[in-house]
C-alpha cells in the first residue's frame, strides 16, 4: 500500500502509512518548518547572525521580551540599517556599560599589533547608520559585576532554563553554549565545568547566543544548510595574548563538529568562536541542493572592518 499524503495546515503534513505488523493504518504528523541557508563568505560572528536573522523578519518585539527576562545587565540593544560596501544590512549592536566593555570590535587592540592595520579609519568610514532603535536592558542585580562574574556552563544553563525563551529556543541556545565551552575547555585542556570562559560568559556573548536561538525560534527554521566557513588569516590579540587564525577555540569547533572552512588571504578573523559554534549547532546539511528558490534575503553586519564586505547574508529557500 503506498503513503497516501494531505495536508491539514500550512505547518503540518500528515502521512497516512500502513503498519504491516498489525495490518492498521497510522497516522504520522511532520512538522514543516523553513530552511536556512547561511552564506558565509566574510565569515560568521554572533551578532552578523542576529542582525541577518532579523533581517529576514524575526520578531524584535519577542526578542525583546526574551533579553528582558534574562538576569544579565549591563547592556544595551541598537538595531538598524548601516551600509557596508554598499549594501544594506541590519547592524544588531549590544553596547556594553564601562564595567562590561572588551576589545572584541576595537581593531586596534585586536590587530594593532600589524603593520596593515593604518588604513583602518579611512574603511571605517563606508558604514553609514541610516536608522536605529535602542532598548536598555538592567535586570540583574546591583551586586552583580563584570569584576566579580565568573560565568561557566551552570550559571549560563540557569540564565537560559529562568528566561522567556520556548522550550526550543532553549535547547538552540543550550547546544551553543556546550558546544563552545568544549572548544575552549580543549583549548585550556580544563573541564568543562572547572573553566569560565572569556568568550562563553561575557553579557554580549550571552545576548548574541540567546538572540540567535530566539530569532531561529520565531522564524520557524527546521533546516540550515552552511556548505562552508571562510576564514581570515594572521594573528589575532585575545585575552590571552595574540594567537594564530583561526583561533583555537574556533580550530576546535571546526574539528570536532567536522565544519568545512575555506582560508583567505583576507588579514584578520572573520569566523568568532561563537560564531564557529553557533554553525556547529545548527546546520543540518552543507551542500544546497542543485535547484532552489529564495523565498527571503536578510543581511547581517559586522562590527569589524576587514577588506570584505563584513556582512552575512541568510536565505529561506525551498
Amino acid at each position: 500500500m503506498q503513503n497516501q499524503l494531505k495536508v491539514i495546515d500550512k505547518k503540518i503534513k500528515t502521512y497516512i502509512i500502513f503498519d504491516r505488523v498489525h495490518r492498521t493504518k497510522v497516522e504520522v504528523l511532520k512538522f514543516m518548518g523553513k530552511t536556512l541557508y547561511l552564506e558565509c563568505y566574510s565569515g560568521i560572528s554572533g551578532d552578523m547572525t542576529v542582525g541577518a536573522l532579523l533581517d529576514l523578519g524575526a520578531d524584535k518585539a519577542v526578542l525583546d521580551r526574551v533579553l528582558q527576562s534574562i538576569p544579565v545587565s549591563g547592556f544595551q540593544i541598537k538595531t538598524g540599517k548601516v551600509v557596508k560596501s554598499g549594501i544594506a544590512a541590519c547592524d544588531f549592536d549590544v553596547m556594553l556599560d564601562e564595567n562590561h566593555e572588551n576589545h572584541d570590535h576595537d581593531m586596534k587592540y585586536l590587530h594593532g599589533h600589524n603593520e596593515n592595520t593604518a588604513g583602518e579609519s579611512e574603511i571605517h568610514t563606508h558604514e553609514h547608520v541610516i536608522a536605529d532603535h535602542t532598548c536598555a536592558h538592567e535586570t540583574e542585580s546591583a551586586h552583580c559585576h563584570h569584576h566579580h562574574e565568573h560565568r561557566g556552563v551552570k550559571e549560563i544553563a540557569h540564565i537560559i532554563e529562568h528566561s522567556a525563551m520556548t522550550d526550543n529556543a532553549k535547547k538552540i541556545a543550550l547546544r551553543i553554549f556546550e558546544i563552545l565551552a568544549k572548544a575552549e575547555s580543549k583549548a585550556h585542556d580544563v573541564p568543562v565545568e572547572q573553566v569560565h570562559f572569556h568568550e562563553v560568559g561575557a553579557v554580549d556573548s550571552i545576548v548574541d547566543i540567546v538572540s540567535v536561538a530566539v530569532c531561529l525560534d520565531n522564524l520557524d527554521i527546521t533546516d540550515v544548510v552552511v556548505p562552508v566557513l571562510y576564514e581570515g588569516c594572521g594573528t589575532v590579540r585575545c585575552q590571552h595574548g595574540i594567537l594564530p587564525i583561526p583561533v583555537p577555540a574556533v580550530a576546535n569547533v571546526i574539528s570536532e563538529n567536522h565544519l568545512c572552512i575555506k582560508v583567505t588571504a583576507v588579514e584578520g578573523e572573520l569566523v568568532t568562536p561563537t560564531g564557529a559554534a553557533i554553525v556547529a549547532a545548527i546546520r543540518t546539511k552543507d551542500k544546497l541542493p542543485e535547484e532552489f528558490e529564495i523565498k527571503k534575503i536578510g543581511i547581517g553586519a559586522g562590527k569589524r572592518q576587514y577588506e570584505c564586505p563584513g556582512i552575512l547574508r541568510a536565505m529561506i529557500i525551498s
